[in-house]
């Protein structure tokens, strides 16, 4: 049996493609002296105010739980999240980003926007539609 080109292999592309885009935002959040996985976290906290489980920040941002751990004790230790424990259940906790996780993300939200305008020109706002509507699809097609 032979193996499709590895230049043609989707797994590849993707990440090829993924390096191409942090390309453009590494430099912001190296500014502002988080990594891209802190980001990741960061942003899905603030987009869930009210706070969110272990467990779904990990499936939300596409992280194993161990390493969600690991960046939940460093943003803990910068003072932007916090962990309450659960009434029912004291193993669990909701993280929730602090008014300074909130501060950090508007501070870098204005450049990361302007990095996504960047990439939208270059690569055409019907294009990066598309792509969006593609990579959800693929997602869902696989996830079945």
């Amino acid at each position: 049996m032979t193996m499709r080109a590895f230049s043609r292999s989707l797994p590849m592309a993707l990440m090829r493609a993924r390096e191409s885009v942090m390309a453009e935002f590494r430099p912001i959040l190296a500014a502002h002296d988080i990594t891209e996985q802190q980001w990741r976290v960061l942003r899905a906290l603030v987009d869930a105010p009210g706070g969110v489980g272990i467990g779904d920040l990990a499936a939300s941002t596409v992280l194993m739980g161990p390493s969600v751990s690991r960046i939940l004790v460093a943003l803990e230790g910068r003072g932007l999240i916090r962990r309450s424990p659960v009434d029912h259940d004291g193993r669990r906790s909701i993280v929730a980003a602090t008014p300074a996780g909130f501060e950090l993300y508007e501070s870098i939200s204005p450049a990361s926007e302007d990095a996504y305008h960047r990439v939208e020109e270059r690569f055409g706002a019907a294009d990066l539609d598309q792509l969006h509507a593609l990579l959800d699809r693929l997602s869902t097609v696989l996830a079945d």
